[in-house]
């Protein structure tokens, strides 16, 4: 039963906990503040700055990171639209821009340590920072409340 009920989790990208015979349902975190998009990255809005990353539900389910591509300081992305790459020892996903804008600054820790990524997803695991050039965009992204209800459905 434990060995199911952890495959099934696995599958639904939720972690499973034993205790003591009983098993608990471990939600992914959502961080409040942030917008999120239904392909599970995120933008913090800092004044006309967005800084992005994937969400805990994203990272849980891709498992393990152990390498990060993300795009040139001085590239510009539209929203929508492929800006990288995380690899996981279960497969390798696409990441999509939430916004439009020139890349500021990308996260260099990440490519000695991709798996902070798992570890701190809205914290030390932030992918770049984009200079917006659309702040609208913000307005067709999730808060923590519906992108909380959007996983849940997954």
């Amino acid at each position: 039963m434990r060995t199911a009920a952890s495959k099934m989790a696995g599958t639904l990208g939720l972690r499973v906990q034993s205790n003591g015979g009983a098993f608990q349902r471990l939600m992914a975190t959502v961080a409040d503040g942030l917008k999120y998009q239904p392909s599970h990255e995120w933008v913090k809005p800092e004044g006309d700055v967005g800084v992005i990353g994937i969400s805990d539900f994203a990272q849980s389910e891709l498992g393990d990171v152990v390498y990060v591509e993300l795009p040139e300081v001085g590239s510009t992305l539209e929203k929508g639209e492929t800006f990288g790459v995380v690899e996981s020892v279960k497969a390798a996903s696409d990441v999509y821009s939430p916004v439009s804008g020139e890349v500021i600054e990308t996260n260099t820790v990440l490519s000695d340590e991709p798996a902070l990524v798992n570890s701190s997803p809205f914290e030390k695991g932030w992918m770049l920072k984009v200079k917006l050039s659309n702040p609208s965009d913000l307005d067709s992204l999730m808060d923590s409340k519906a992108y909380s209800s959007h996983i849940e459905e997954h």
